[in-house]
């Protein structure tokens, strides 16, 4: 029963790893974040050095995400991550990473001034900047739509 529950969770990893494209530079800094670790050549290192092989890696994981990842890979109990499972979980992380970075950025676009919120003006400037010709009300409509906390920014 351990083994298909093992197999369920690191084969999800790697599917999801599977759709995502890292560059050669991505991929060479698993590998040696990787190889730090595999002091005896073993292609597998411990789960306790999980955290700090994704730290070497520019990670900051929170200690409950550690224990998630540790239980859906190491089902086995067996105390170790192979190369593998080890790439596919950095590779969806990095992923991950980039998408954060890339929305921090638009958001940044639009927060111009700063105040850590997207205004009305704030949008005003970026559809202009865009040539983008769309009413005060659409824009409001808009704000409005993303508005979560109701403080109309």
């Amino acid at each position: 029963m351990k083994a298909s529950s093992y197999h369920t969770s690191s084969d999800q990893w790697r599917k999801r790893a599977a759709k995502i494209e890292l560059n050669e530079t991505q991929k060479q800094e698993i590998k040696e974040a990787f190889d730090l670790f595999d002091v005896d050549g073993s292609a597998t290192i411990d789960v306790k050095e999980l955290k700090i092989a994704m730290r070497a890696l520019g990670f900051e994981p929170k200690k409950e995400e550690i224990k998630k990842m540790i239980a859906e890979i190491d089902t086995e109990g067996t105390g170790t991550i192979n190369f593998e499972d080890f790439f596919a979980i950095m590779s969806v992380k990095m992923s991950e990473k980039d998408e954060k970075e890339e929305i921090l950025k638009a958001f940044k676009l639009f927060d111009d001034d700063g105040t850590g919120s997207i205004t009305l003006t704030n949008i005003k400037r970026v559809t202009k900047e865009l040539g983008e010709n769309l009413t005060d009300d659409e824009l409001q409509e808009m704000l409005d739509e993303a508005d979560r906390d109701g403080m109309e920014e």
